[in-house]
């Protein structure tokens, strides 16, 4: 079977690889709630949704870290001497990817590299990376949970409650704007300083004693040296540019690809998918339900974009979650502490609009939701069900009524299931590197300075 030829209204750049028709008709399904099939001037056969919500289909990456090295922090270690910047360049980065998926982009001001990547993942797992000492960029993003961190709401280092729930990281290098609600927040290097440096709410901590933070890493044994080879031009090392940098490098290669559902689209898998979960990906993907049209593309997320695509514009929803008075009695609002887009914009209709996160492993991410008040998936599915359980005039037009049976309902939760990719959950690349006994000692450290 020839490959699928381009759709009408979609250009080149939209469409990182050719794909074969036999998957694609696959993955949108065949039965009775199947979208639409049409046939272009060339007589391919494509689907319908694919023009609406999956404009450029294919992209991710599947990576792999530096195995090796990431050195042990010793109990009491004398400071090493300064690192003297080195000619050495880098190594140079390629991206392991799956089965159809495209390269991540890179920012030429921050090009990837192994001691990039490598460095960045020990400071993602290390406490000392805190203004408390004993908290980390891992302990609001667990591998085994997909890089969330299973609370409704996040907690930081001194124990504040955020007003969000921590998202996914998986696929976070194809996002075209990081977080929930923040349309400027586009750079994982930017991103990188929020946790760092936010005081409402305190997450990592670090304003106000940056210069204690970094003199602690200096103090690790083989940080400097792996901060030169890193920043090989740079000297001064640590430093929080080089830090933000090294974290950005290390978060681009979270690629989750591998999961039933990866197997049987890209792979040719027919028994990757159970019959309860291909019915609930045709469900997924019908107009009746239009889950696709929020949660569209690879990442089954908003918008994405890729190296090479062109750029696009970042989507949020108002979903129906609340529907309280605002200060002057008017209806539509959402919590003070929590507004959503409009916290950025100003604008009124902004009110209660977040960004769509992954579905990808969102079977191990509850509870759902933006403020994490939803408990289960079948919970949420009620909630889109009803068209959300507190509609307003500024709830998102592509939110309506749609009634399951009890078995449809199963299947649609079999279907987001077969999402979790279990080889990214447990993959030793993104685990964490410090034995241990070693994170122990750095709360036990952390814990005595604090006394």
């Amino acid at each position: 079977m020839g490959p699928l030829a381009k759709p009408p209204g979609i250009g080149a750049e939209d469409m990182p690889a050719k794909a074969g028709e036999s998957w694609l008709m696959r993955c949108m399904g065949r039965g009775k709630e199947q979208s639409r099939v049409g046939r272009d001037p060339s007589g391919q056969r494509h689907q319908r949704w694919l023009l609406r919500g999956h404009r450029g289909f294919l992209g991710l990456l599947s990576l792999g870290l530096l195995a090796s090295g990431v050195v042990a922090p010793v109990a009491a270690a004398a400071a090493e001497p300064p690192a003297k910047a080195v000619g050495r360049p880098p190594a140079a980065w390629r991206f392991d990817l799956p089965p159809g998926f495209p390269a991540p982009r890179v920012p030429a001001a921050n090009p990837i590299s192994a001691e990039k990547v490598a460095l960045g993942r020990a400071l993602f797992f290390d406490r000392r990376l805190s203004g408390t000492g004993n908290f980390a960029c891992a302990s609001c993003h667990q591998p085994a949970l997909a890089f969330t961190d299973g609370r409704a709401r996040a907690v930081g280092a001194t124990g504040q409650q955020h007003p969000r729930s921590a998202m996914s990281l998986a696929n976070v290098a194809y996002n075209v704007t990081l977080t929930w609600a923040h349309p400027g927040l586009v750079a994982l290097e930017d991103q990188a300083l929020v946790p760092m440096m936010n005081q409402a709410p305190i997450e990592l901590g670090i304003r106000g004693h940056e210069q204690e933070v970094l003199a602690r890493l200096a103090a690790v044994p083989g940080y400097r040296r792996r901060f030169a080879a890193a920043f090989p031009s740079e000297p001064d090392m640590p430093s929080m540019r080089a830090i933000t940098r090294a974290l950005a490098s290390f978060e681009r290669t979270l690629i989750s690809g591998t999961s039933p559902y990866d197997r049987y689209v890209y792979r040719d898998q027919r028994d990757a998918l159970s019959e309860a979960a291909v019915r609930g990906k045709d469900l997924f993907f019908s107009p009746r339900l239009g889950c696709s049209g929020c949660h569209a593309g690879f990442t089954f997320s908003g918008p994405v974009q890729w190296a090479g695509s062109r750029d696009r514009p970042p989507v949020f929803h108002n979903t129906g979650l609340y529907n309280l008075r605002d200060a002057g009695g008017r209806r539509g609002a959402y919590p003070a502490d929590n507004p959503g887009l409009i916290a950025h914009t100003g604008r009124i209709k902004d009110m209660g609009k977040f960004r769509a996160p992954t579905l990808r492993n969102i079977a191990v991410t509850a509870p759902y939701m933006h403020d994490g008040s939803v408990a289960t998936l079948g919970a949420v599915i009620d909630h889109y069900a009803r068209g959300g359980r507190a509609r307003s005039k500024r709830t998102s037009k592509r939110l309506h009524r749609f009634v399951l049976s009890a078995g449809q309902k199963q299947d649609l939760i079999a279907f987001l299931e077969s999402l979790t990719d279990e080889a990214f959950l447990h993959d030793p690349r993104f685990a964490d590197p410090w034995p241990g006994a070693a994170q122990a000692h750095i709360v036990a450290q952390a814990a005595g300075q604090s006394r």
